[in-house]
């Protein structure tokens, strides 16, 4: 896989940081299991190499890379470990997003520094009751990914009037982000799951915390401070695009495993090597298939978005549908690639200590996410034969 493919010149340093990086997470793999967490260490390293702000606005710090650099950088810190991309990727969205909602001085006060992370979740758990000079807001959000190493917590809000939920003049509800400090926020410690359980997912809760104006936001009302073409291109595109290339970066990982793997087992009952065996080469086979037909149709059509977008065009909605499509199909032939790499391997796979084994439990977590879930085939295709799709999604 050529790493660089896409990735615009005067970008491509970060895509030689996340590689650099890569040994010093893959060394470090079953501790992150273990602790249910980043360490600290690198997830700062990854930090101040510049990763977390590469879909941030200039005005906080930010490089505002293509999509295609971005992928690229997720992608390459998921083949080390995929759950040091997912608490990469969640940092990146969550800066990228919180700091384009927040005015340029005010996003560069919070968001500015080199070391920066930000955890957070846009959905609307949290409850805001509206007093003097802010909010006063209790609640708990789950799966805040990579919450023990950030600075801020960035979490939506239902805001109350009384014990109802405002209301806007069309009668949606009024939500608000709010901009927390983490040591003010309790830290739950329940990320038991069956994969990615590195990227220290726990819930987080906030009880009756006044946070001040300047640190609330509105995305559901405004259009963003930042107005390059990365923040003229869809929320949803992007929110998809990411949580695929953890998928594709988990893939490649488990095809390298499974290559070293195969040039050393002997299986049960044979003289011969694993890589020998025919059901062990056509593994392989699909597994780069898959990958790669997946990984190009991804990157395809998000290019011809970004390009649209650039040109000052609107995405419409066969653009988006075919955005939509690609990251969703691109998720599960990565899936489809490891599940026959895992089948093929035989019961060298199925230890805890299996680096192959940690890649089919990770990979099988990112198509859950509502982002990138199946759920939304149906709704794309009815965009594409030019009927309405009411999908969140689209």
């Amino acid at each position: 896989m050529r790493d660089m493919a896409g990735v615009p010149e005067g970008e491509q340093c970060y895509v030689t940081a996340a590689r650099a990086l890569g040994p010093k997470i893959q060394e470090r793999a079953a501790e992150f299991e273990r602790d249910r967490r980043l360490p600290q260490d690198l997830a700062r390293a990854m930090a101040l190499a510049g990763l977390h702000k590469i879909a941030s606005p200039s005005y906080a710090g930010g490089s505002e890379c293509h999509p295609l650099t971005q992928m690229t950088v997720i992608e390459t810190i998921s083949r080390s470990d995929g759950s040091a991309g997912w608490n990469l990727m969640i940092g990146v969205e969550v800066q990228g997003f919180g700091a384009a909602a927040f005015p340029p001085d005010i996003a560069h006060r919070y968001f500015g520094a080199p070391e920066c992370i930000i955890a957070g979740a846009l959905n609307p758990v949290g409850r805001a009751e509206p007093v003097s000079g802010g909010l006063r807001v209790s609640g708990q959000w789950p799966m805040a990914s990579g919450c023990q190493n950030a600075d801020y917590f960035w979490g939506q809000c239902l805001v109350m009037d009384g014990d109802r939920p405002a209301r806007r003049d069309n009668g949606a509800p009024v939500l608000r982000e709010v901009l927390i400090p983490m040591n003010e926020m309790e830290v739950l410690g329940n990320w038991y799951a069956n994969g990615l359980r590195g990227s220290g997912s726990h819930d987080v809760r906030a009880t009756g915390i006044t946070v001040p104006e300047e640190r609330i936001t509105s995305v559901t009302e405004r259009v963003p401070f930042a107005s390059s073409t990365l923040f003229r291109f869809p929320t949803y595109s992007r929110l998809a695009y990411n949580k695929a290339a953890v998928a594709t970066g988990i893939a490649r990982a488990a095809i390298d495993h499974f290559k070293h793997l195969a040039s050393e087992k002997k299986p049960r009952s044979s003289k011969s090597l694993l890589r020998e065996r025919g059901d062990a080469q056509r593994a392989i086979a699909d597994a780069e298939t898959l990958l790669r037909s997946g990984r190009a149709f991804m990157f395809e059509a998000v290019s011809q978005m970004w390009d649209m977008i650039a040109a000052g065009e609107p995405a419409g909605p066969e653009p988006r549908a075919l955005v939509l499509l690609s990251c969703i199909n691109a998720v599960q032939n990565a899936c489809r690639a490891v599940d026959g790499l895992y089948a093929a391997a035989g019961a060298s796979a199925v230890y805890a200590d299996s680096p192959l084994g940690r890649c089919y439990r990770d990979i099988h977590i990112v198509p859950q996410h509502i982002t990138v879930s199946p759920q939304w085939t149906e709704a794309a295709g009815r965009m594409l034969l030019g009927l309405q799709s009411e999908a969140m999604m689209l």
